[in-house]
């Protein structure tokens, strides 16, 4: 399964911690459906205030699994990364996310619909979708437009290179840079914090922030889902694929 979860401060912050180190913490269709699952157990678990994410062995994820992901597409609605993404969206608690290295594909999509975003100055992050013959997913064309404006979202996604955590500050994508000495001290500190707060007043405002743009969003991720799903049919994400495996420039037209 690969996904850590355990209980912290008092049980009242459930841990996820993406642990394929080897593989920068690349996702599986298993790791989705472990991480959709906690994230729906968290939201009914009165005792829960806050979700942490993050990754093992000085990366958050790499992103998608491209062996796994191509063996197991997401061809439906309720395929597990979609209702991973969708729980993301919908969870009405804090989720604050630790970033000890690398974020890409939806490794930065799901930093989107985090409350808080800790990285480490070293932290890397791209969105390399297009480059892959593919389209923005999780909600990230509704999302970046909204946080970085409309020229540097395209850049980001159009151009799709990587970024480091000082860029990411300045645009408003990370909320904390840190040393990486400090990353787990200072994620402590701000869970300890929003815990310690009225967790009714906390969800109220949650939902307050997020409530007008909540419509819009999850259909913007049910059209992504949909052109994501065409692209990966297409020839130009097999070439890209290929062109992966065989560590060379894919040739496009």
């Amino acid at each position: 399964m690969s996904i850590a979860a355990r209980d912290e401060q008092g049980g009242r912050v459930r841990m996820l911690v993406f642990q394929r180190p080897e593989k920068k913490n690349a996702l599986t269709v298993a790791m989705y459906a472990a991480l959709a699952d906690e994230l729906a157990k968290a939201k009914d678990n009165p005792a829960v205030r806050a979700v942490a994410l993050t990754g093992a062995g000085g990366a958050f994820t790499a992103g998608n699994d491209i062996q796994d992901f191509m063996a197991d597409p997401p061809v439906t609605d309720d395929s597990a990364v979609v209702r991973f993404l969708l729980e993301l969206a919908r969870f009405p608690k804090p989720v604050i996310a630790a970033v000890p290295g690398v974020a890409i594909g939806v490794g930065m999509t799901m930093l989107l619909h985090c409350d808080r975003v800790i990285a480490v100055r070293s932290a890397r992050f791209q969105l390399p979708f297009v480059k892959l013959g593919l389209c923005p997913e999780g909600g990230s064309s509704f999302l970046l437009p909204q946080i970085v404006g409309w020229q540097r979202a395209s850049e980001l996604v159009l151009w799709g290179e990587p970024f480091d955590a000082d860029t990411a500050h300045r645009l408003g994508l990370v909320n904390d840079v840190v040393p990486e000495e400090e990353l787990s001290a200072r994620l402590d500190a701000v869970l300890q914090r929003i815990v310690e707060l009225s967790p009714e007043a906390v969800a109220a405002s949650k939902a307050l922030l997020r409530g007008p743009i909540h419509d819009g969003l999850e259909a913007a991720m049910r059209r992504e889902a949909g052109v994501f799903r065409e692209r990966l049919g297409s020839a130009e994400a097999a070439e890209a694929f290929q062109a992966f495996f065989e560590k060379r420039k894919p040739q496009f037209g």
